[in-house]
């Protein structure tokens, strides 16, 4: 579990997606709000890649899509970290 775990927070895909959802979720902030679309794009990341990549991983959907949840919060919230440093250094 772990392995799968340390996979999913490396996999420059995931990690891609999840920075291209912070920038969306900013951009249309004053339409949507933060907390949901960033809520709902974790579990649309979380579920979207092992359902295209099916038995890549060798594990059952709801394990790689419950860790997929968990890796995923962990990189928002890197991403939004770095987010607030960047914004802060700049002004």
């Amino acid at each position: 579990m772990t392995e799968l775990f340390i996979s999913q927070l490396l996999d420059p895909f995931r990690i891609g997606l999840i920075v291209a959802l912070v920038i969306t979720a900013t951009r249309t902030r004053g339409v949507t709000g933060t907390v949901l679309p960033l809520a709902l794009g974790v579990g649309f990341i979380a579920l979207m890649l092992p359902m295209t990549m099916a038995g890549a991983m060798g594990e059952p959907l709801v394990r790689l899509a419950g860790v997929g949840v968990v890796s995923n919060t962990v990189l928002l919230a890197i991403v939004l970290a770095a987010r607030a440093v960047f914004l802060r250094l700049r002004s």
